[in-house]
């Protein structure tokens, strides 16, 4: 141990474990061992490699299955977190016997007013009072002007158990952190019970690190110092009621998890016991240092600043995000219609643009082939999108789809890149559906539409009770419950039998989807009840579709270039509805002339 009571790195492994936000994974919580000599973060992760999030992680997965992964940095240069979080604070009163004195002589307790208790005194802090090492303390005024600190040793439980016996106790004791049990001491005093008076937002700063309990010594010393200044001094050895005792206490009626953190009380030196009392202000600055984890710092702010706790509350959301891990939790991602989409921009910057919408089950990438076929990086300017739910782009539970929502996108995608007028717009199946709405909304747009396999419009009923079957059924048994009818339908005979290749592709764009997005994709598909007044397209239009597409058959494609002026059809022999995948050489033939 070093002489400041620190455990060395070399000794102890990286097990000061330090929760922090990565800059370059979009503010992700990600967990590191914090050199306390050196105040550097290497970070940490499974030994798999993959990354660990927090403490919970940690407690679960064991030290022996973690490893360091990647170069330390500077302490200052990343967002620390508390170093666990999320649960409410078990938390111990008068367990220091010279701190039940003067508590029981100040005026403030509320308990049992004896200098001893019989029993343990229980309490909670609330979880939204959790802050990191370094965050300032809101004072509350108007609520309270007793503020007070209590420097505390927090026991983290690691495995959990309920009637554990006080020789078991330790067993199930993980390691340890700091606490400052933060007080609103007329509060604690006139609700009778503690909880109001520590609960406020911001009375609880935890950290900087956890660390476990068999990398420190068995006797813990608790320290607390307000400007310098020292004010409490004790060890773990002077509890009145112990760890174990605790730990058996809280079990007897209750299960422990995981994860609970345990505040075991603070010693005598408090605010109130001062002589005469001296509570906390504004600019105060309150250290509490324990042995091996280091200095918890935090400052009294001023009355006029913000409770940082609402802000970090109003960002918490309970509504789910699907497909959003593909994405490593949205890198990458750009902000279109207040939506996080998958947008990639290729090709030639000063070519003609090109905007390709994709159909259900499929992604941007779907147009690689004819993009390469044809040497339109070269000639044009390329813009693809993930429709939301699909490829990398997510979908938010909240988010209804449909198929104006999908064009909607896609006019934000041309005002974000800047396209207002003269653009191809290239679509495959229900992506036509989304093309043709785009162009009847914005006809100043697009000046040519190339339709792969458009489907009728409106969508028959039969289809659509269909799509909302298959949405159902993907929500409840995945994409593979679906691949092998998809397939089977929408391929021509002689692709399953002589392009695999192309089935082989066709069926990883299905299994790679996203359930989630998949089946918004069916329902989007299935409101599209009403008939799009394609009339009114003014772009010059290119339909094509194959003689065994089922989705596009040559007579729906018939019609709508009977309904669109000028518009021209273009059959592929022996080709479903796979288009670009089944016969890339005949859609490049197709195409080709039209772009010119």
């Amino acid at each position: 141990m070093a002489p400041n009571g620190h455990v060395n790195s070399t000794q102890a492994g990286y097990t000061n474990y330090v929760a922090y936000r990565d800059s370059k994974a979009l503010g992700q919580s990600r967990i590191g061992h914090l050199d306390l000599e050196k105040s550097s973060i290497t970070p940490l992760s499974f030994a798999s490699g993959a990354p660990l999030s927090d403490l919970y992680q940690v407690i679960e997965i064991g030290e022996a299955n973690i490893k360091p992964t990647g170069e330390p940095f500077a302490l200052s240069s990343v967002e620390v977190l508390a170093p666990i979080g999320g649960r409410d604070i078990l938390a111990v009163g008068k367990n220091y016997f010279e701190h039940a004195i003067e508590f029981n002589t100040s005026g403030y307790d509320s308990s049992d007013k004896v200098d001893q208790p019989t029993h343990p005194v229980i309490f909670t802090k609330r979880a939204t009072s959790i802050i990191p090492h370094g965050e300032p303390i809101f004072p509350h005024p108007g609520f309270t002007d007793t503020v007070d600190y209590e420097g505390e040793i927090g026991v983290i439980i690691g495995n959990g158990g309920s009637k554990i016996s006080e020789a078991d106790a330790m067993s199930h004791v993980w390691g340890y952190t700091i606490i400052n049990d933060v007080t609103a001491r007329e509060r604690q005093r006139d609700h009778k019970q503690f909880y109001i008076g520590k609960s406020p937002d911001t009375f609880c700063p935890m950290g900087p690190i956890a660390v476990p309990a068999s990398k420190l010594p068995e006797v813990l010393r608790v320290q607390t110092h307000v400007n310098g200044q020292p004010r409490q001094d004790s060890t773990s050895d002077k509890l009145i009621f112990s760890i174990p005792f605790l730990v058996k206490t809280l079990s007897e009626g209750q299960t422990l998890q995981p994860g609970d953190v345990i505040a075991t009380g603070t010693p005598a030196g408090v605010g109130f016991g001062q002589k005469p009392p001296v509570f906390l202000k504004p600019g105060d600055v309150v250290e509490v240092s324990i042995t091996g984890l280091g200095v918890l710092r935090n400052k009294i702010a001023e009355p006029t600043s913000k409770n940082a706790t609402i802000s970090r509350l109003a960002k918490d959301s309970h509504i789910p995000i699907s497909n959003f891990s593909k994405t490593c939790g949205g890198y990458g991602l750009t902000s279109l219609n207040s939506k996080q989409l998958y947008y990639r921009r290729a090709g030639n910057a000063s070519g003609s643009p090109i905007i390709f919408i994709h159909g259900l089950g499929g992604s941007s990438e779907f147009y690689s082939p004819l993009i390469t076929s044809l040497g339109l990086e070269k000639s044009h300017s390329l813009h693809l999108l993930d429709l939301e739910g699909h490829g990398l782009s997510p979908t938010s539970a909240a988010s209804t789809i449909s198929i104006y929502s999908y064009a909607s996108d896609l006019a934000a995608l041309a005002l974000h890149a800047k396209i207002t007028s003269g653009a191809t717009i290239i679509a495959h199946s229900m992506g036509c559906l989304v093309a043709l709405n785009l162009a009847i909304q914005h006809p100043e747009l697009a000046k040519k539409l190339i339709l792969l396999g458009p489907p009728p419009s409106p969508v028959p009923e039969a289809g659509r009770n269909g799509s909302i079957a298959r949405a159902a059924t993907v929500r409840s048994e995945g994409m593979a419950a679906v691949v092998d009818a998809v397939i089977t339908a929408g391929t021509s005979a002689r692709s399953k039998t002589d392009n695999l290749i192309g089935i082989a592709a066709a069926r990883m764009s299905l299994l790679g989807q996203d359930p989630e997005g998949y089946a918004k994709g069916c329902t989007a598909l299935a409101g599209a009840s009403e008939a799009l007044d394609v009339g009114k397209i003014e772009a010059s239009t290119l339909i094509v579709t194959g003689d065994e597409d089922k989705v596009s058959p040559p007579g729906v494609c018939e019609k709508y270039a009977g309904e669109i002026k000028g518009a021209k059809v273009v059959v592929l022999p022996q080709v479903g509805h796979w288009h670009v995948l089944e016969d890339l050489s005949a859609v490049s033939k197709a195409v080709s002339p039209f772009l010119q």
